[in-house]
């Protein structure tokens, strides 16, 4: 029963465009090229600023990616998109998105979509981001400190998946995001095994920024998913609730960019430092003390700062010099 319900939710989360909107084809210089299937005007085979990648993935896919540089760019933002469109109806979006927010921008196909290949699955889709990730590391040399993950929809399940696990991410979009499959479905109050994207969970677990934009009137994803997602967030950023917008056409509303161009300035300009300070303001901790109660305090901080994500390395060379600290305190030295 359980396997039939995770089918069926996984049926209502993917709606691949058929016939795809594009083609991927390899020039005379050996480049990959885009060529256009349907009515959709086909990203400009010449545009330097746009790679075309084919990246393979551990289940066994080949997933078609764009890349789109931006020389002005601080930060890099990995979008994952809705389940009703592939990159051929997105390239307008992103080329927009890269433009006014000063970024680089990497966009995929999920397994199943457009010219990648494979059958659309959750599994496969955290297989699909963790590829594209790892090509951003390799290619591109892109740092999980210097990325944004942009998940829209069903894009949401990979994004968050991914974000679970990086503990130095710069920032997370989460655009008409999903509590789960099932509460799409049957607005159920429990967690149930068999459900897909369980985002619920997971959002508890990311440690950077959280961004949530949602519609008032989205009929696809009910507001209530994007605002239990900003509620659960450990890192909420302030939300953008668009009032009337629905589910495809937040892009439409000119606070739509705005707010954005607004998150993306602060990614910008917060440091390590200034996000472990938040986290210290937040959970009231002291900043100094020269008592032997600053030493439990400084061990609390240090479980605080490796949870934060801030690599072991670092941490040996805090708790070292503490020590030597406490040694001078004490007059040992």
């Amino acid at each position: 029963m359980g396997c039939m319900l995770s089918q069926l939710a996984a049926k209502f989360a993917f709606f691949p465009p058929s016939p795809p909107t594009y083609q991927v084809k390899k020039g005379d210089n050996g480049k990959l090229t885009v060529v256009s299937s349907s009515s959709m005007p086909a990203p400009v085979a010449d545009d330097p600023s746009l790679d075309v990648l084919l990246i393979d993935t551990k289940r066994g896919n080949k997933i078609v990616a764009f890349y789109l540089k931006n020389p002005y760019a601080r930060l890099t933002v990995l979008y994952s998109h809705g389940n009703a469109a592939d990159l051929g109806q997105l390239y307008d979006l992103f080329v927009q998105l890269k433009v006014n927010l000063r970024v680089n921008l990497m966009g995929y196909d999920y397994s199943g979509y457009g010219a990648s290949t494979g059958k659309p699955s959750e599994s496969n889709t955290y297989a699909d981001i963790e590829a594209v990730y790892q090509c951003l590391q390799t290619e591109y040399g892109i740092s999980q400190e210097d990325l944004i993950l942009y998940g829209q929809s069903v894009g949401s399940g990979p994004t968050l998946h991914l974000a679970a696990k990086l503990p130095r991410l710069r920032g997370v979009v989460l655009h008409s995001g999903i509590l789960s499959g099932l509460r799409v479905l049957c607005h159920v109050k429990f967690n149930f095994c068999f459900d897909i994207y369980q985002n619920i969970k997971k959002i508890q677990k990311v440690k950077c920024p959280v961004l949530v934009i949602h519609g008032t009137e989205d009929d696809v994803v009910n507001w209530l998913h994007g605002n239990g997602l900003w509620k659960m967030a450990r890192e909420p950023y302030e939300p953008l609730w668009i009032k009337g917008g629905g589910h495809c056409n937040l892009e439409l509303y000119p606070d739509y960019i705005l707010h954005l161009c607004k998150f993306i300035y602060e990614m910008e300009n917060t440091t390590t430092a200034i996000r472990l300070k938040r986290i210290r303001q937040s959970l009231s901790l002291p900043t100094r003390s020269n008592t032997n109660s600053s030493a439990q305090g400084d061990g609390c901080s240090l479980q605080l700062l490796l949870e934060a994500g801030m690599p072991v390395e670092l941490l040996l060379l805090l708790l070292l010099l503490q020590m030597l600290r406490m040694e001078m305190l004490c007059g040992y030295t």
